[in-house]
């Protein structure tokens, strides 16, 4: 009797524990006392402590001499965490199977995935659209079963954070690193989007990070490559940039990443990154916003961070400065090395590196690490791109669909007049095209490329003389979706004179592209489709065919005909 309530004991200790795993808020859970966590923390040394803080970089699609290399580090140095990047799902599932069976501790497994698993193995799992193609999207509940479909890949294959979402609010359009990347320019729709996508995430149980921190919209240098400068006043970054980070992390947020941008309002050392700024982290970050979740870096080999602090010195400055954990330092046995002397030094407190440890292996505490498991390899690849994840983002890119200007055209279609159906900027028949194929008794297919000659647009203006109906479908096919389109300056006449000729446009390109398109206003009907991918040319040949009304808002504003809103009321 007495074994028999010892065991109901243990049962009642183990599920209660779970439960309130469960129930607990993240920023809560982590800054709690664990005995799971007490129990790690006493098996490591100063140098495992300090490896708990770094996670290193991983590929799948390099060779297997590159694979092991990693695992060799992630043993070696004693890493927290990996941070993979390309390859397939398979690949990717097995190697977090390898790289955890190596790890002392459980590690910490990322990705990029903002568009999902897609944004790095795009040929292989499916991608959701870009963020500013959701800031047209006015039901944000499809934006949060984005979160959780998307959180269901990432477990699938073992991994446990996604760097995302993207709360940046992006009102430049020459932005080279964020733009389409962003859900848009009003701080208001960034929150709201980006609260659902965060708490979708969160709620299928993988830690997120709001990035970058304190706003990375209002740039025109990429931090990959240089230092950006943010000088604006303090008023202003806390009416717009710091809006959307405020409101989140009030309402949960477990992670941040901190951009690498010098902002002189927040700290006048000169070329200091904000990621290294005490007074931004500590001080804003943590103590004015009260953030108790896990602190980011945004990668330590961007030429945005080493390019002042060089040989090592950018780790030591970003732990001092409040961050918990640092992604993919230039060479992190150097990092661990530095980090342990400015310990001894009493330049880095024991008691604050002591904290840190505990917080990130309470994270993996909440993630169920403590039980790891490996990661199932049958039937990967079909579990990533199961029919109800594109049936979704499906449904994602109908409702972005935007029309810009009036339906008048789309009311009088007839299908049993001659039809031109015209695809710029490819080189082969398009989806939108192939949609609209044998839907209209007598249409003929044109595709120009984007620097297509003179003599061809002849051509094709001559032969256009015959068609009662025009139909133009404008493609962006680069990889990724620039606010300069690509087409040559004879391709933007041709796009003008058919503006005149009272021609439907589907414009399947960066929305900030139609600045590149005078005279594209003109257009009697002008629907945007935002990216070039097979869903959004789907959801236009749908509005077409009058299967689909168009209910998606511009999230920008583009020019004085174009504003951010803009759409059918």
């Amino acid at each position: 009797m007495r074994q028999l309530l010892y065991s109901i004991l243990l049962m009642f200790v183990g599920n209660s524990s779970l439960l309130a795993q469960q129930q607990v808020p993240f920023t809560t859970f982590i800054n709690t006392p664990h005995p799971w966590v007490d129990s790690i923390f006493k098996s490591l040394s100063q140098q495992e402590k300090i490896g708990q803080l770094f996670m290193v970089r991983a590929h799948t699609n390099l060779g297997k001499r590159y694979i092991d290399s990693v695992g060799q580090v992630i043993a070696r140095e004693k890493l927290g965490g990996v941070v993979f990047f390309q390859g397939g799902p398979r690949g990717h599932a097995a190697t977090i199977n390898s790289y955890q069976e190596l790890a002392k501790v459980p590690l910490l497994i990322a990705l990029d995935g903002e568009w999902g698993l897609g944004m790095r193995m795009s040929d292989s799992a499916v991608s959701y659209p870009y963020q500013m193609t959701l800031g047209a999207i006015r039901d944000e509940r499809l934006i949060y079963n984005m979160g959780r479909e998307v959180a269901k890949d990432f477990k699938r294959l073992g991994l446990n954070i996604n760097f995302a979402p993207v709360v940046d609010i992006n009102n430049n359009p020459r932005n080279p690193v964020i733009n389409y990347r962003s859900f848009g320019e009003n701080k208001e729709n960034v929150t709201r989007l980006g609260a659902a996508y965060m708490h979708g995430m969160m709620d299928e149980k993988i830690l997120i990070t709001l990035k970058h921190f304190p706003g990375h919209g209002d740039t025109d240098v990429d931090s990959h490559k240089d230092l950006p400068q943010l000088n604006f006043t303090r008023e202003h970054l806390d009416s717009v940039e710091l809006y959307p980070f405020k409101a989140l992390i009030k309402e949960g947020a477990s992670g941040v990443m901190v951009a690498h941008m010098h902002i002189p309002a927040l700290d006048k050392t000169t070329h200091l990154p904000s990621s290294l700024s005490p007074p931004v982290v500590n001080g804003l970050l943590k103590g004015e916003l009260g953030f108790r979740g896990l602190v980011f870096t945004d990668a330590m080999d961007m030429n945005g961070v080493i390019k002042y602090f060089k040989n090592g010195e950018a780790d030591v400055r970003a732990v001092l400065a409040g961050n918990d954990v640092l992604e993919l330092s230039q060479n992190s046995s150097r990092a661990i090395a530095m980090i342990t002397k400015a310990v001894k030094e009493k330049r880095i407190s024991q008691a604050a590196l002591d904290a840190k440890v505990k917080r990130i292996l309470a994270a993996k505490l909440w993630l169920g690490l403590d039980k790891f498991t490996p990661v199932n390899l049958n039937g990967v690849y079909r579990d990533v791109n199961r029919p109800q994840a594109k049936q979704l983002n499906q449904q994602l890119a109908d409702a972005a669909l935007t029309l810009l200007h009036n339906d008048s055209l789309l009311r009088v279609i007839d299908y049993s007049k001659k039809t031109a159906i015209i695809s710029i900027g490819v080189t082969e028949l398009t989806e939108f095209q192939k949609q609209l194929e044998g839907k209209f008794d007598n249409a003929l297919n044109f595709v120009i490329s984007p620097d297509a000659k003179p003599n061809d647009i002849a051509k094709v203006s001559v032969e256009l003389l015959r068609y009662k109906q025009i139909i133009v479908a404008l493609h962006d096919n680069r990889r990724s979706p620039q606010s300069k389109i690509n087409f040559s300056g004879t391709v933007r006449l041709f796009i003008n004179e058919l503006a005149t000729m009272n021609s439907i446009f589907c414009v399947f390109t960066n929305p900030y592209a139609l600045a590149g398109m005078p005279g594209i206003e003109a257009c009697k009907t002008l629907l945007i489709g935002y990216q070039n991918s097979a869903e959004l040319q789907r959801a236009g040949a749908k509005a077409i065919l009058k299967q689909l009304r168009p209910t998606g808002r511009l999230p920008v504003t583009i020019n004085t005909f174009f504003k951010y809103g803009d759409g059918r009321r």
